[in-house]
């Protein structure tokens, strides 16, 4: 945005693409859409900004929520009216739950036809409100900088999520004095002295805390001093639900990961702490286990950028509204004597016991295809992830030593690995990228394969093949013992699929066959897929089909 333009004539479209200059976007997602041609033809001209366009609004909100949790910068996102607005909800929500930054910009019904029924009309605010922290619709083109700066602004700041701002068709192309505030500051609200005095006290008290590390980290870029945190006052971290990689899982006060099926050892570890400190995390159902931890007979600090999220739960005993970065960097300054070194290296060395990757007899394909990727992965890589049974593997056994380094749903969304690794290429375009998703929830997104096709983004897409919806049968199988009914899915070659849209394609059953593939698919640097064939029965990392009948019979 050059400066002489503020104040100058403009069309409503052009000061909409002038606000995301302003911010520094240089990517955006879409389906293409008659309702809001007037932007398309402005970034037409726009050499700044690349048009990503996805073969179906899920995928293109998908790829611009991981976009923006790869980069750090807000995700954006296009769609026209009420039908693609329904489409690409589901990555809306995704950003809800996932508070990532993103700014979806729909296409409305001319101002004249509103309240008419008018083709493809429904009121866009009401029905976002649920799952975006603001929503708003430009009704008239002077305001259009005032609304999309604020957008950008809301999005950001806070607890970042998603917000929706919808454009009448007929506001797009009227021409009026634009006039633009500057990039949007996100605030990083520090700890005062006395919480941080406080903090001490709770810890000089404790004899065996526990971190519960989130989102929060990542957002704030404070990795390394939740590090240098931990080893100075030596307590075990766990990660929060899918945010792996906010603390190197090598480290020896790693003690694991709070998700779905987790481990006894790592709910031990939180369990037996006498304090849980909450860093940027909202506790939610999924890593509190639902809502049993922390328990009563705990000390909770809850440290969140996000006042909203501060008991919202769970009453701490201490609550701080605070970046993660600033508040860690200050209390790195409290003195006082760091815990006893038995807690930490005894909850560190139940994590390693558990998740180890030596082979082991009877190890299912699942296990052996982490273990493949651990030893032949750059340290780098970037690992996205649908929701499903097969993603218990990689939760429980891959090693993730690097920030930046996975992407997943928190919201458990299908569909969500394969377009969400097109996002984080194109974030990291010299990392490798590789998404993994059960052959149910692939099958929702497959056709963003062509997208990788047509923009060159050569991403490696896992397919773990068992012919079923897994998470549902196994929860049939633990409800309705033997009662299968719609779970069963027909057979596919992913494989003639994937070169019928020009990917590579590759089908594996066996531990030499993957590894193979997986080499070849690194060395050809195209977008592939590799379908891997695995076993009805492994329904889980803790069970059979058979042991859990068993169980229940």
């Amino acid at each position: 945005m050059k400066k002489e333009e503020d104040g100058s004539r403009m069309s409503a479209a052009r000061a909409l693409v002038a606000c995301m200059e302003i911010e520094g976007i240089d990517r955006v997602f879409c389906v293409p859409g008659e309702s809001y041609l007037p932007i398309l033809d402005v970034l037409h001209d726009e050499p700044d900004i690349e048009v990503v366009s996805a073969r179906q609004e899920g995928g293109a909100a998908f790829m611009a929520e991981a976009y923006a949790k790869s980069s750090g910068k807000p995700g954006v996102v296009f769609a026209t009216r009420a039908v693609g607005a329904a489409n690409a909800s589901i990555g809306i929500h995704t950003a809800f739950q996932d508070s990532t930054p993103l700014v979806v910009f729909l296409g409305q019904v001319h101002r004249g036809f509103k309240g008419r029924e008018g083709f493809q009309e429904a009121d866009l605010g009401r029905y976002l409100e649920e799952f975006t922290k603001w929503s708003a619709e430009v009704d008239d083109p002077a305001r259009m900088p005032e609304v999309v700066q604020r957008a950008f602004r809301v999005a950001q700041t806070g607890r970042p999520g998603p917000v929706a701002v919808s454009l009448p068709e007929d506001v797009l192309p009227l021409v009026r004095e634009m006039y633009f505030g500057p990039k949007v500051h996100r605030p990083s609200p520090v700890p005062s002295d006395e919480e941080t005095r406080m903090v001490g006290d709770i810890l000089a008290d404790l004899k065996k805390p526990v971190i519960i590390a989130g989102g929060g980290i990542k957002a704030a870029g404070a990795e390394e001093l939740l590090v240098r945190f931990a080893e100075a006052f030596q307590i075990p971290v766990v990660t929060a639900f899918r945010r792996h990689d906010v603390f190197p899982n090598d480290h020896p006060y790693y003690a694991g990961h709070l998700g779905l099926g987790t481990a006894r050892e790592i709910l031990t570890t939180v369990r037996d702490a006498d304090g849980v400190l909450a860093f940027g995390t909202r506790l939610s159902e999924v890593t509190t286990q639902d809502y049993t931890l922390p328990h009563k007979g705990q000390k909770l600090v809850h440290v969140d950028i996000s006042e909203e999220t501060i008991g919202k739960v769970f009453p701490p005993d201490l609550g701080i509204v605070a970046d993660m970065k600033e508040a860690l960097g200050k209390f790195l300054a409290i003195t006082g004597e760091p815990v006893s070194p038995q807690w930490v290296e005894e909850r560190g060395r139940a994590y390693q016991n558990f998740s180890s990757l030596k082979p082991q007899q009877g190890d299912p394909m699942n296990k052996r295809v982490i273990a493949i990727l651990a030893e032949q992965l750059p340290e780098d890589a970037i690992l996205t992830t649908d929701a499903g049974n097969f993603a218990g593997w990689l939760h429980a056994f891959y090693p993730f030593r690097q920030k930046h380094s996975f992407v997943g749903p928190t919201s458990g969304a299908m569909g969500y690995g394969m377009p969400a690794a097109l996002g984080a290429k194109l974030a990291f375009p010299e990392k490798t990228v590789v998404s993994l998703s059960g052959d149910g929830g692939f099958m929702m997104t497959g056709q963003e394969l062509e997208t990788a096709v047509r923009y060159d983004i050569p991403v490696i897409s896992l397919v773990f093949n068992n012919m079923m919806y897994g998470t549902i049968r196994m929860h049939q199988e633990i409800h309705y013992p033997g009662k299968v009914i719609g779970t069963d899915l027909g057979q596919i070659s992913f494989t003639d699929y994937a070169k019928s849209l020009g990917a590579d394609g590759y089908t594996t059953g066996t531990e030499a066959e993957f590894s193979s593939a997986l080499v070849q698919a690194l060395r050809n640097g195209r977008p592939a897929l590799i379908e891997i064939k695995t076993d009805k029965e492994r329904i889980s990392v803790s069970s059979t089909i058979s042991q859990l009948r068993n169980r229940n019979g």
